[in-house]
């Protein structure tokens, strides 16, 4: 009877964790679909063909030029990582690369958004108080710690090939000649363009997909956190009571709690919001939330980018300067009266309610789902000839300059990074060969330009190569099939 007891409790307690998790997501929904659109419209729209040839050195201009460009790009931490390593691997200044990526997840609207939903405007106005700190710091002490020698053997690294990782310039992105039209094209006739908000909600749809999991582990390791950690652990692991000593321990013991929980991105606000509730101070949340960019699956990318002992050099310079903004941010608020005096008994309410909350996330659904039709049929709009899907991770890939590419019967398929092709030819049933052969056994085929379900008797058009009859979903499908096949 004891051990069922137990069991049960157990299972309640997991129950009122999950609930928990799901309700701060529930909570943030609107949110997160509004800041991820207009991430994806910014992208979208604002060209970025010159951005290595602006980043040369680490002085103000090139500083604030990095700022601006990391605010406009995706927030999605492993994308923001393999961006700043190709801007450093063709030519941008190593120090200014890192500002980038720390501006492209620290300076974003949609973790702006989210921290006001779910924390409070004090929050976010800390993270882009914190932001340019910590980019001002960045750019006073990176020359000491990447000196010269450091950066070109790093560089020399990456150009002589880097395994691993996705390349999120290869991504969904904007080719090199719709860059060009961006930066020569009026504003009115770009927000008027349906192939400009096509390519804006692919960006859109991409990065969900990037973050996707990560949203899912921050929400839940959140609501684990809230409900099964009790208030005298958080009170043993963040001194309380000690002044400025309380303040620098909470700054250095945020980071390392990001370092070990493997979450990175918006998916550490709900953390956030779990720690804030648990006693830490709040330079400690903030130095938690900047501290996306040591997760340790970010410390092993490094490693495999830059070698071994510049990932030391890179992990203890971040580490230092995320616990020293976090800790100057507190003092800034703590002058002015801006730290939240009260710490709420519970994060979210975990049952639904008609308020603004299901108001906002019922309209912001409703854009999501126009997005995602505008992704979905992005051919019509005159995207498909410049565009693929990776098929094992769904990210669209810019044919031009997709980092690897096979050919699987006698069709051009391209992904996002040697890793993806490799799982793709090792476990081709997964992925390929398996869900078309699924898809026919239904009487259904697959499109393999944008990878859609085709009725046969209804295809809008129809080839036959090597063999095998091949249909498609649009007459601009079967003619961007039939320039890759006249190029090979």
């Amino acid at each position: 009877m004891r051990g069922m007891f137990l069991a049960a409790v157990a299972l309640s307690d997991i129950g009122s964790s999950l609930r928990e998790g799901f309700f701060m997501f529930w909570e943030t929904l609107w949110a997160l679909i509004l800041g991820f659109g207009l991430s994806g419209a910014v992208q979208a729209f604002v060209s970025k063909e010159q951005m290595q040839r602006v980043m040369g050195d680490h002085g103000p201009k090139a500083v604030v030029r990095a700022s601006v460009f990391g605010m406009v790009s995706s927030s999605c931490s492993y994308a923001a990582t393999a961006m700043s390593k190709s801007l450093f691997q063709k030519g941008a200044d190593f120090v200014t690369a890192m500002i980038f990526m720390f501006a492209s997840t620290n300076l974003v609207v949609e973790l702006g958004v989210v921290l006001i939903v779910l924390m409070g405007w004090q929050f976010a106005a800390a993270e882009f108080v914190g932001g340019p700190i910590m980019i001002v710091l960045l750019a006073l002490t990176g020359g000491l710690v990447v000196r010269g020698s450091l950066a070109i053997r790093a560089r020399e690294r990456l150009q002589h090939g880097v395994a691993g990782g996705h390349d999120h310039q290869a991504m969904v992105g904007v080719s090199e000649e719709r860059q060009d039209e961006l930066e020569h094209t009026p504003w009115r006739v770009k927000l008027t363009s349906k192939s400009a908000w096509a390519d804006a909600a692919s960006y859109t749809v991409a990065d969900i997909k990037m973050l996707r999991k990560e949203l899912v582990i921050g929400y839940a390791v959140a609501g684990f956190l809230a409900v099964l950690v009790p208030m005298r652990w958080w009170n043993d692991v963040f001194l309380t009571g000690h002044g400025f000593w309380t303040s620098l321990e909470n700054v250095v013991v945020g980071p390392f709690i990001a370092f070990i929980s493997f979450v990175c991105s918006i998916g550490n606000v709900p953390m956030a919001a779990a720690l804030w509730h648990g006693g830490i101070s709040f330079g400690g949340v903030i130095s938690f939330i900047f501290a996306d960019l040591i997760a340790l699956p970010l410390v092993l990318i490094y490693r495999k980018y830059y070698g071994g002992q510049l990932t030391l050099r890179l992990f203890i310079w971040f580490y230092a300067v995320m616990a020293a903004a976090g800790l100057i941010v507190e003092g800034i608020f703590n002058l002015v009266g801006a730290i939240p005096k009260n710490r709420p008994e519970r994060i979210v309410t975990t049952h639904f309610q008609w308020n603004y909350t299901t108001f906002l996330n019922i309209v912001f659904l409703g854009t999501f789902a126009l997005l995602y039709w505008l992704y979905r049929n992005r051919e019509r709009f005159g995207t498909t000839d410049r565009y693929a899907l990776d098929p094992v991770c769904g990210m669209q890939v810019d044919k031009a300059n997709a980092p690897a590419h096979s050919t699987v019967r006698g069709s051009d398929v391209w992904f996002c990074s040697d890793h993806c092709r490799d799982r793709y030819e090792h476990e081709p049933d997964r992925f390929g060969t398996g869900a078309a052969r699924r898809e026919e056994s239904a009487g259904l085929a697959i499109d393999p330009i944008c990878q859609m379900e085709v009725d046969p008797a209804n295809a809008a058009a129809q080839r036959h190569r090597d063999g095998h009859d091949i249909y498609f979903c649009s007459e601009g499908c079967a003619q961007a099939f039939d320039d890759q096949v006249h190029a090979h």
